[in-house]
């Protein structure tokens, strides 16, 4: 799913493209599940003729600011969403579907507005929203900072980090596991499942650990490091390519292969195990995340994130949806095994281990 660094990037590729523009027309298609609390028809209406003064986020939000008293656009790329400006590619996250950039409009487009050009003569813009797997919501707010679903966020890494004092608090409150809570949006928004593992990693804390075990040497780290890789990813444009070759985002994603290419910095291996945390898939390195207190199992606690978030209004939106389906789908030129008797079926944990290599060092 786009985390706080790609969403970024989608809001400044359509200030890059249109800040100052007038709207002249908006093209869109029908979707009841896309758009929330309004109709297609009804955004195009509200929102043609205005001009986009300016775009922000926060969180994995992003929003359009227009002229006018009117409501405004307020978007959330859910796990599939994408912006796309005509004649260039779409800005998914990772995996891009095979599209051709010149078609024309895009396939899954949800909505494009035209936007007319600063200067007689020019040409028009075109940016188009698309989503192909319909996780994406499109909505228009009046006081888009003071309404849901951006009301219900907690804190955003670059825009409103609070006092470490603050931080502290709120972590020593409470009994979940670290990455469960690193990814409750009404905590941490905009951090998700990549930046949580990362955060993590450098930070030498395994995702189980308990938050309010957590020492304030290490709950220091964890602070630390939420700021500097929102950051720095954000300062790259959200370009894994220019992403720093000790970060963990270049080697989680080979699950299951053998190649090596992470070693830390006493010149071992790194061995990267995944496991499951808080509904997600998350990438531990055993050398360097130790789990404190393993025979204790950590108290389950119920997690409000963006996933089914009555209190975000952002539904469906789980970072784990493509592992679920991964989970339901058997592989293919497989034969679907029968099911075992009932009296013998048991419940299988799953786990995998990849060892890989490159240079390490770890942020302090």
């Amino acid at each position: 799913m786009p985390e706080l660094p790609e969403v970024e990037r989608a809001a400044g590729v359509i200030r890059a493209a249109a800040k100052g523009r007038k709207i002249s027309k908006v093209e869109t298609t029908e979707d009841t599940i896309v758009y929330t609390g309004t109709s297609h028809t009804e955004f195009a209406q509200e929102i043609t003729g205005r001009t986009l003064v300016d775009t922000g986020r926060y969180g994995k939000v992003f929003y359009l600011l227009l002229d006018g008293d009117g409501r405004v656009p307020v978007l959330h790329l859910g796990m599939t969403g994408a912006i796309q400006v005509r004649g260039g590619e779409a800005l998914y996250y990772r995996k891009k579907p095979k599209q051709d950039p010149n078609d024309w409009p895009p396939k899954f487009m949800k909505f494009i507005l035209h936007f007319e050009p600063l200067e007689e003569g020019g040409e028009i813009t075109e940016i188009a929203f698309l989503d192909p797997r319909r996780l994406a919501r499109i909505r228009l707010c009046k006081d888009h900072l003071n309404e849901p679903p951006i009301s219900a966020l907690g804190f955003d890494p670059i825009l409103s980090m609070p006092p470490i004092e603050e931080f502290q608090e709120k972590v020593l409150k409470r009994g979940c596991p670290i990455k469960a809570l690193l990814l409750d949006q009404s905590f941490s928004a905009g951090v998700g499942n990549w930046i949580a593992d990362e955060v993590l990693f450098h930070s030498a804390v395994h995702p189980e650990q308990t938050a309010k075990s957590l020492s304030p040497e290490k709950i220091k780290l964890l602070y630390r490091n939420i700021e500097y890789v929102c950051k720095t990813a954000v300062e790259v444009n959200a370009d894994s390519r220019e992403f720093p070759s000790n970060w963990l985002f270049k080697h989680r994603w080979g699950k299951g292969k053998d190649k090596s290419t992470l070693v830390l910095p006493s010149g071992e291996k790194a061995s990267i195990k995944w496991i499951t945390v808080g509904g997600r898939t998350s990438a531990v390195v055993q050398q360097v995340q130790k789990l404190e207190g393993a025979s204790k199992k950590a108290k389950k606690e119920k997690i409000e994130d963006d996933t089914e978030s009555s209190t975000s209004e952002l539904t469906d939106l789980g970072d784990d949806t493509e592992d679920e389906e991964k989970k339901r789908k058997p592989a293919k030129g497989k034969r679907k095994a029968p099911p075992e008797p009932k009296q013998s079926r048991k419940k299988l944990k799953r786990s995998g281990l990849t060892q890989v290599t490159g240079q390490l060092t770890l942020s302090s």
